[in-house]
């Protein structure tokens, strides 16, 4: 890319000034490109929405920093309270000279890509796609519960019949769930969905299953092949980038309904705190609780 600019996620466009022309490479959106894709020194111009979480925010600053031009302008922000208390030190340390700036409660740091960053080598590895746990599964921080097994997966593992026939797997992450679906039961079809990126490139390294088709997409959104499925499972999300959304929940369980065949089943587990009865008994002929473990309830929903 020559003369670009390439923007990470959705800056508020009160605080930053996005081209039209900017290429999106956040992991977050499904058809964006991948930032680790991006040329070295090609982009005349960056702007980050930064994530977060400390290992996953300096993976992002040093990727782009790597695909400045010299001297090319790098624009990253965030909430003072998410990381953006901390932006300007860690530019800092990659060796550049910060303009910083606040605005509704953003932290805006403006530099330039230095003539010799320091550090980029090494913060790429650390939050890079990594083996983890005694198994050696691929995952990625930024990835939901990246290096263990979350508790209410584990619950919603513990509480899983042997499945059988057509099914997805919505909010699949690096694949635990979808391996056990695959290893325990008499299943001809596996769909495994997540919006995250880098949880598709993992679920992709640990699940060599001819059975199972990997999709970069939003669960939420129609899918031609996912309708009359036999089975689907989840558990489903009630945080986007680490602030809740108890919509989604309920956006996931409308989704399940939709994809499965009448009597299909619907294994979710949740939080015992999020109330999703009422959104079920709407969407499915009946269910029930099934399991109670550890503060998350599994529920079945049959079609």
């Amino acid at each position: 890319m020559s003369g670009a600019e390439a923007v990470y996620g959705f800056p508020p466009p009160v605080l930053a000034v996005v081209s039209p022309s900017a290429r999106q490479v956040s992991p977050l959106i499904p058809g964006a490109a991948a930032i680790e894709d991006l040329d070295h020194e090609s982009l005349d111009r960056m702007i980050i929405l930064a994530p977060p979480g400390v290992l996953e925010r300096r993976y992002v600053l040093a990727r782009s920093l790597q695909a400045l031009k010299a001297r090319g302008e790098l624009v990253a922000l965030a909430p003072k309270t998410r990381g953006g208390a901390r932006l300007n030190e860690e530019l800092t340390a990659f060796g550049c000279d910060v303009r910083e700036s606040a605005k509704r409660h953003h932290r805006i740091c403006v530099t330039e890509a230095p003539a010799t960053p320091l550090g980029l080598a090494e913060a790429i590895a650390e939050a890079g796609p990594q083996q983890v746990g005694p198994e050696g599964f691929w995952s990625q921080p930024g990835v939901f519960s990246w290096n263990r097994l979350d508790p209410g997966s584990a619950v919603l593992l513990g509480a899983l019949p042997p499945l059988s026939g057509r099914g997805a797997d919505l909010g699949c992450g690096s694949g635990i769930l979808a391996r056990e679906v695959l290893r325990l039961g008499a299943v001809s079809a596996l769909w495994l969905l997540d919006i995250d990126g880098r949880a598709i490139a993992a679920a992709r390294r640990n699940i060599v299953d001819e059975r199972a088709v990997i999709l970069h997409a939003d669960a939420r959104v129609p899918h031609p092949a996912l309708t009359g499925l036999d089975f689907v499972i989840m558990n489903p999300p009630f945080h986007v980038a680490g602030e809740e959304d108890r919509r989604l929940g309920p956006a996931f369980i409308e989704a399940a309904a939709r994809m499965l065949r009448w009597g299909g089943v619907c294994r979710l587990v949740a939080n015992v705190a999020l109330p999703y009865e009422p959104h079920l008994a709407t969407n499915f002929s009946r269910f029930s609780e099934v399991a109670r473990a550890g503060g998350f309830k599994v529920f079945e929903a049959v079609r």
